[in-house]
């Protein structure tokens, strides 16, 4: 089939998938009022495809298959393929305005790290699946999101452990015969799962003995029987009280993703009981995907920069000096930001015989911007003022009788419109809310998962300057 437009990759999705939002069941996802938003948010994957602007680089001609193919699927060969689909990522996210499409993106980073796994076992059954897989998704350009995160239970017991409340806390494996296996369970915070084609299943830790029956991955439709998914609301409109926006609102939906005895075919299993490559996979899942995000939250980051010098401009602080200090914060926290990503694709390093990201500058990267996000905003917030949460709304604004005493009265650099600011304001909210706040924390994995990798991935480094030190101060 080859490349999909937008249309028929809506059109693939009316499939009588089991969707949930807000307490009711959705027909159709592409024509539902909110989640249709999410849609288009996805479907910008595919308008770059058959844009001649981003064309060049949303698509590569794939020698074995004789098509065009979206560049997520293409298997990187070097640091300049790493790049390119760093940019990719960093222009599609530029296009929906903060918001990564998903469509194919974070499926790529399960199909790599799956690939990696299967090569590191030598397993050349599972070797063939996923290469099967990956030629399938080329060929038919599916929208395939990842399921990693289980609902886990008590966190602090492992998934096996009697003292759980019950055994399906974590995907796992309840039955299996000639043609496949059968998995209960539940996943979460799955983004984009209620419009995709595609899930990839992945564990999301390392695996004992005696979890092994959790030791589990594979990939189905989203239309599997037994396959439910609970969509958390969202803000998919500009509201009443809000200055109107002809710019389209981009958004996404995140899942609850419930396994109900799903049946899965064993051409699309790719781990089942190997409980110690679990590990192997969700690490190096965990390291793709942290290379997403870093690009992703790059066009995140000019957004906050943006706010944070036009609301200084419009409340008339630009040239303050410890203003200019505050948005050379926000210039450093990019650049370091930039900096660090494309480094870590250059830097690269080989795993299972597929060049990825430099591990230990990936994991800094992301670091850098969870831990500092916060720090951030607060400069935002500081900077817009009080006005930023006791403005009057647009509703106010519009009525004859306040109209003029608003604009007179909330105004601040001269020559700026009142309007201007009212805006930058309802913008400002938008892009800083606690949800977002909460997501630059956990998403792509905790502050200490990413200080736990760094240190185990330095290991070398801190022999090799333990040595050196040791050698200066005559220590034989």
């Amino acid at each position: 089939m080859g490349l999909k437009t937008v249309e028929q990759y809506k059109e693939s999705l009316r499939d009588g998938r089991v969707v949930y939002y807000k307490g009711e069941r959705v027909e159709d996802v592409t024509t539902h009022r909110e989640l249709s938003v999410c849609v288009d948010t996805m479907a910008l994957d595919y308008e770059m495809s058959e844009s001649p602007q981003y064309r060049d680089l949303a698509v590569v001609y794939d020698e074995g298959l004789d098509q065009e193919i979206s560049r997520y699927y293409h298997l990187p060969k070097d640091g300049n393929d790493l790049l390119r689909q760093f940019d990719l990522i960093v222009a599609s996210t530029r296009l929906g305005d903060g918001f990564i499409p998903l469509a194919h993106d974070i499926g790529a980073d399960a199909l790599n790290a799956i690939s990696i796994t299967a090569n590191m076992m030598g397993n050349k059954e599972y070797i063939e699946r996923i290469e099967n897989y990956r030629t399938y998704l080329k060929q038919n350009d599916l929208a395939v999101v990842s399921a990693v995160t289980d609902v886990k239970g008590d966190r602090l017991l492992r998934p096996s452990d009697p003292r759980q409340a019950h055994s399906d806390y974590y995907v796992h494996v309840v039955d299996q015969n000639s043609k496949g296996i059968i998995v209960r369970g539940a996943k979460v915070h799955i983004s984009g799962a209620a419009y995709s084609n595609e899930l990839f299943v992945i564990p999301c830790r390392a695996m004992t003995e005696a979890d092994k029956g959790y030791a589990v991955a594979f990939a189905i439709p989203t239309n599997t029987p037994g396959l439910k998914q609970v969509c958390r609301p969202f803000h998919s409109r500009i509201t009443p009280l809000e200055f109107p926006n002809s710019r389209p609102i981009r958004v996404h939906s995140d899942s609850l993703v419930i396994f109900n005895d799903v049946f899965v075919p064993w051409e699309r299993v790719f781990l089942c009981g190997e409980w110690k490559f679990a590990a192997t996979m969700v690490y190096h899942f965990a390291l793709m995907h942290r290379r997403t995000a870093c690009a992703y939250r790059i066009p995140m980051t000019e957004q906050l920069l943006g706010v944070a010098q036009a609301i200084a401009e419009y409340n008339g602080v630009a040239k303050a000096p410890h203003v200019q200090e505050k948005i050379t914060d926000i210039l450093i926290y990019l650049q370091t930001l930039r900096s660090m990503s494309y480094s870590a694709c250059l830097d690269y390093v080989t795993y299972g015989g597929i060049p990825v990201p430099n591990p230990v500058t990936t994991n800094i990267a992301k670091y850098h911007f969870a831990d500092q996000y916060h720090s951030i905003v607060k400069i935002i917030q500081d900077l817009a003022g009080g006005l930023l949460v006791t403005a009057p709304t647009y509703k106010d604004y519009q009525l004859p009788e306040l109209h003029e005493d608003i604009s007179k009265y909330l105004g601040a650099h001269a020559g700026m419109p009142t309007e201007q600011r009212l805006r930058m304001f309802d913008l400002i909210r938008r892009l800083t809310g606690a949800d977002r706040e909460t997501i630059a924390l956990h998403g792509e994995g905790s502050l200490q998962a990413q200080r736990m990798t760094i240190y185990a991935e330095a290991r070398k480094v801190l022999a090799e300057c333990k040595k050196m030190v040791e050698e200066q101060a005559g220590i034989e």
